[in-house]
């Protein structure tokens, strides 16, 4: 069973227990031994939710992702959107401040942690909800949402996860709505960064070399048709934002 903490005129109602999560949603193996020094560890949080942090890990170049997302997303921000994962630094509380009358913001994660984070970050906007489940397995009717981001979660996640989380984000989108990938790309050569971060995700975010072998639409469902996507590529290629249009 989901569970999910509803933020109401700046309260949290029905609070997750992040030190105690569900047992039918299991932290998948794949983050408990890859990635529990960032995101499952209760220190990671400590040490990684500092702005100038999450901005230098990204070579200065948070700010202009996080943008390139939101003008995707419009101004205002319109209908129901959905994130899927926490993002440390202040990703979420833009999205929430760009939310029009009567627009909603949900956020999923597989990790009690991060959204006990989260909740902190978020608790003075009345139409926030948090939630506790798996991205490979959304709890939400096909075509829920209007617009979904993804926010550099796809370079964290085995091929197969991978896939799924894509898919899912499909699903949960209506026809005619956006779904929203940023992430990581391979540089072009005559980026002096290659040659810097390609060992440093090679030993620390092993699966993000896959988006370095593959371009992102490699990974979506045979059904996405090449006009369908748009992508956009930022500092020589090391980044990336692809949109599909579902």
């Amino acid at each position: 069973m989901e569970k999910t903490i509803a933020i109401e005129g700046g309260k949290s109602c029905a609070p997750i227990r992040p030190h105690q999560p569900s047992s039918d949603i299991p932290l998948p193996k794949y983050l408990e031994q890859t990635y529990w020094w960032a995101y499952v560890h209760p220190n990671s949080v400590r040490v990684f939710e500092r702005q100038w942090l999450v901005n230098l890990i990204l070579w200065g170049n948070f700010a202009m992702l996080r943008d390139a997302a939101l003008a995707e997303m419009g101004s205002p921000i319109k209908g129901r959107v959905l994130q899927v994962a926490c993002v440390y630094g202040d990703f979420s509380q833009h999205v929430a401040r760009r939310l029009g009358p009567g627009a909603h913001l949900d956020v999923v994660d597989v990790a009690p942690v991060q959204l006990e984070n989260l909740t902190g970050k978020v608790k003075d906007y009345p139409n926030v909800a948090l939630h506790h489940q798996d991205s490979t397995a959304l709890g939400f009717d096909d075509h829920s949402y209007d617009q979904t981001v993804v926010f550099f979660l796809l370079h964290e996640q085995p091929e197969d996860v991978r896939r799924k989380t894509i898919a899912e984000a499909i699903r949960v989108t209506r026809p005619g709505g956006k779904v929203i990938f940023v992430d990581y790309h391979g540089p072009r050569r005559s980026n002096p960064f290659r040659y810097v971060m390609k060992p440093v995700l090679t030993w620390l975010e092993p699966f993000a070399m896959d988006l370095w072998r593959q371009e992102l639409p490699a990974f979506m469902p045979d059904s996405v048709r090449p006009e369908q996507l748009q992508s956009e590529f930022y500092f020589g290629g090391l980044y990336q934002k692809v949109v599909l249009t579902v």
